[in-house]
């Protein structure tokens, strides 16, 4: 059967595309006429830009469509590059993987001395158009005629990085290998530039959207703004995006309507806001921003009152595919637990976990703690060694393998060594800390790159709880699942997850309409039985929306109570569905 799998779910917002500017020309017709509408005698026009935005590409653009009298670069204000280096340096530091989240505002990177003389320079000018173009460009004007930002997608930041396309923020290193690019992009410039773009939104005159660089789109700041609201108020999925890796495998190609061409899809980010896009809808117009934004934008509304409370304006809950199916065994692994995570990264929660079986062969297996009586100081000697010589590690002789099948669900609280084996097709729900996780032996592949991926055995020694053996995780962590109820063509159980961890799960069977009630808590779904099934609001607040077999959607706390029914060719036939939310 054909896939129906939607890779590109769209936030409809209006019904034409006639507010959406496309193309330069387009573009720069709709600024001159706003620029003329402006009371000032100067005209200024801050484009205030995200990292990885092809600058030169849109400064020749400004150039030819808007014939500025004189363009100012805030890059002319930075520090000097070894000045940044050491003002990152401890954020950044010496680890191949891992940083520190950076405290430091964006002001931090400019020469204030170059600031305030570029910005007299600029107030000295008598007449006609000033351009102020690059990352932090609104700081150079106390009150530009027009603010235009141009942001960018995580994932599109990264692919540019692969192909050394642009540089990290206030350095040149487009050159750098891949994984030290990412690094500071994630520890550093993207906490900086979140920080002050959150200070920027409400001041945005308008918003481009230049991810594919040769069709640009625009739309006002009050438009972008009312699209995210809307996001906040209805059933919406984020853009998944897929990536290969060394123990990839093959389900994913034919379920979610993949290229057959590639050697394998590894991970399917399907609701981590932090690195997908969300689609704002024109007509058939789509215009590209990060999701996160909506979390910056709307969190009491997306999360509800007590997860904010909790969590501010980060999203608390993760949804990915692992696939495995004709691929590898993951790499054996531990992720932090509370108090090194802190201490060690300045991350204040961290990453518990958990596998859903979606799928899987009948030789699957998952790698979930320790055997009985294991010598931490015998299986640690025997991973560095392992590490060091090449040999391999004896992984049977340390770690509990346990057999798994359609809909398992293996719990994982942070500390637990762990990991799929190959045949698999995991959906991973999991506080989303996504980058902290120790590699303790990888079978002695090598990653695609055709080096040999970072081992992290230092760190996973510090956090491995070694109680945590084959009685304790057939008791806690296997299929902990509780009906709760029963009758009229529906199933509820709860599934998890473990009581350490602050998501709770619940599975619904379904083949007519369940109602579930509103929640103070942002909920993720994923369609894990049947074709298609159709939500609906019980106050008509939004219209009806269709999500299909293993799409992942988040259902916001503003939404309220949701009606989930099987749809079109599930009709009458039974479904299923599993929830994530934040305990409160």
């Amino acid at each position: 059967m054909k896939s129906n799998f939607n890779k590109y779910p769209v936030v409809q917002v209006r019904a034409t595309d006639e507010e959406c500017r496309t193309g330069w020309d387009d573009i720069m017709g709709e600024i001159r006429q706003a620029l003329a509408k402006t009371p000032d005698t100067v005209k200024t026009l801050a484009v205030d830009c995200y990292q990885g935005v092809f600058e030169e590409e849109m400064i020749s653009a400004f150039r030819l469509g808007l014939s500025p009298k004189q363009i100012f670069l805030s890059s002319s204000c930075f520090l000097p590059e070894e000045e940044i280096r050491a003002l990152t340096q401890d954020d950044v530091t010496e680890d191949r993987i891992f940083g520190y989240m950076t405290r430091l505002e964006l002001i931090r990177f400019f020469d204030l001395k170059k600031l305030q003389e570029l910005k007299e320079q600029i107030a000295s000018i008598g007449d006609g158009l000033i351009l102020v173009f690059g990352v932090g460009a609104s700081l150079l004007l106390d009150k530009p005629s027009l603010l235009l930002y141009a942001d960018m997608a995580r994932w599109e930041i990264q692919l540019r990085m692969r192909r050394h396309q642009v540089n990290n923020l206030g350095i040149t290193n487009r050159d750098e290998p891949f994984e030290r690019q990412y690094k500071r992009g994630y520890f550093v410039d993207w906490r900086v530039l979140d920080r002050h773009k959150k200070k920027l939104m409400s001041t945005w005159d308008y918003v481009l959207d230049t991810n594919t660089s040769d069709q640009p789109k625009m739309l006002k700041g009050s438009l972008v703004l009312e699209g995210l609201a809307q996001a906040a108020h209805q059933p919406f999925s984020v853009v998944p995006y897929f990536d290969a890796g060394p123990w990839g495998g093959q389900w994913m190609k034919q379920v979610c309507d993949l290229d057959l061409d590639q050697e394998n899809y590894a991970w399917c980010f399907n609701c981590v806001p932090e690195e997908n896009s969300l689609l704002l809808g024109f007509g058939e117009t789509r215009f590209e921003l990060p999701s996160i934004n909506l979390v910056f934008y709307r969190p009491v509304e997306l999360l509800g009152d007590p997860v904010h409370a909790r969590f501010g304006d980060e999203f608390p809950i993760r949804f990915d595919f692992l696939d495995t199916m004709e691929g590898g065994n993951l790499s054996l692994q531990v992720h932090p637990i509370t108090e090194y995570i802190q201490q060690a990264f300045g991350m204040h929660y961290t990453q518990d976990e958990s596998y859903y079986l979606l799928d899987a062969k009948e030789d699957a297996t998952v790698y979930l703690g320790l055997k009985e009586g294991v010598d931490g100081n015998e299986m640690i000697a025997e991973l560095k060694k392992s590490e060091n010589t090449g040999s391999p590690f004896p992984d049977e002789k340390f770690v509990q393998k346990w057999p798994a099948k359609k809909h398992d669900h293996f719990l994982i609280p942070a500390g637990t060594v762990h990991c799929s084996g190959k045949n698999s097709m995991v959906l991973e729900i999991s506080s989303t800390p996504y980058i902290f996780t120790f590699k303790l032996y990888d079978w002695g592949r090598l990653g695609l790159d055709g080096k040999p991926r970072p081992i992290n055995i230092a760190h996973g020694e510090q956090v491995i709880q070694w109680e945590r053996d084959t009685g304790w995780v057939k008791d806690n962590l296997i299929n902990k699942i509780t009906v709760l109820e029963t009758g009229n063509d529906l199933l509820v159980e709860k599934t998890g997850l473990h009581h350490r961890e602050f998501i709770e799960t619940r599975r619904h069977w379904f083949s007519q309409a369940v109602v579930h009630p509103a929640s103070d808590s942002v909920q993720v779904f994923n369609v894990i039985e049947g074709r298609e099934i159709v939500v609906e609001s019980l106050t008509n607040s939004f219209q009806p929306m269709v999500f299909h077999y293993a799409e992942t959607f988040i259902v916001p706390a503003a939404a309220g109570a949701v009606k989930i029914s099987p749809h079109g060719a599930s009709a009458g036939k039974k479904c299923a569905t599993i929830k994530a939310y934040v305990r409160t």
